[in-house]
């Protein structure tokens, strides 16, 4: 049986309130469709120098209609999908459904920059990454 796909509206940057935050680990907080009630956590892309921040800014550039490109973090991956050629996907569980949040091309290269070595996280941004961590330290340590 096939697992359903949700879609949600496209953000973009001079959309209404979306973006939680982007906490020190370079995960990116969503509220999906605006809703600060449905936060979804996204491991976002880290990279140990410019140079890597170019390469992965040059796939997405470079992607095609179809195409995808894999975010892999020691835990955890985000995928970026190309649906058109200025409207790009990135999945997330959402109350355990499948949901694509949909952005620009500008969103999603900001997103991205977040990544870059010199990037400094705003006082709410901290805030977020020590939500995280608590959020962490409260989950179990071997799950069998």
């Amino acid at each position: 049986m096939l697992e359903a796909l949700v879609l949600s509206p496209r953000y973009s940057l001079d959309a209404a309130n979306w973006l939680e935050g982007i906490d020190p680990s370079r995960h990116y907080w969503l509220w999906v469709n605006g809703e600060p009630q449905l936060p979804v956590i996204i491991p976002g892309l880290i990279v140990s120098s410019i140079e890597e921040l170019r390469t992965v800014i040059g796939q997405f550039r470079s992607l095609q209609p179809g195409e995808s490109l894999k975010l892999t973090r020691i835990v955890g991956s985000c995928k970026i999908y190309c649906v058109s050629s200025n409207c790009y996907a990135i999945e997330a569980r959402v109350d355990s459904a499948l949901v694509w949040h949909l952005f620009d091309r500008e969103t999603i290269e900001s997103l991205l920059m977040a990544a870059h070595p010199d990037w400094l996280p705003g006082e709410k941004d901290l805030e977020l990454g020590r939500k995280a961590l608590m959020r962490s330290l409260n989950q179990p340590l071997y799950v069998p």
